[in-house]
């Protein structure tokens, strides 16, 4: 009886660290997507590509997709879980749900103006500042460099 017991707790473990790791690719693979999205965006925004509203719309989707899925990443049993990545999301995410929340829901209220705002260089520009202001400020408070 007590090998079931063992083995069961093993099992549950076991589970437990293959869910974590699954959000965590996740989390880093919408990440990543974010931050190609935003680089296409600085380089057209910058002058190093040439304006494209078709590249632009795409980002802005991508990057709208990606405010969509942010908040489902970061379920309770990924807290305290760690990451040979990086970056790591701080223990804030979950002691600072609603402010974690407020975040991501600033960073998708910028993506949905920027869509509807986005027509040329100019407007990009400022659309490109509101968005990065947002990635910028989640990342400060809620992610934390590991190693």
């Amino acid at each position: 009886m007590m090998r079931f017991g063992v083995a069961a707790v093993a099992v549950v473990f076991s589970v437990h660290l293959a869910v974590a790791q699954d959000f965590a690719a996740q989390s880093q693979s919408l990440m990543k997507a974010n931050n190609d999205a935003i680089g296409v965006l600085v380089a057209i925004a910058k002058g190093d590509k040439p304006y494209d509203q078709a590249a632009v719309d795409t980002a802005l989707a991508r990057l709208g997709d990606g405010a969509a899925k942010m908040p489902t990443l970061y379920p309770d049993s990924l807290k305290g879980a760690t990451s040979d990545a990086r970056y790591s999301p701080s223990a804030k995410v979950w002691d600072d749900r609603a402010g974690f929340a407020a975040q991501i829901s600033s960073f998708g209220v910028a993506v949905t103006d920027a869509k509807s705002k986005t027509k040329d260089i100019e407007t990009l520009k400022a659309s490109v500042g509101a968005i990065g202001n947002r990635c910028g400020g989640c990342h400060e408070t809620y992610r934390v460099r590991n190693g």
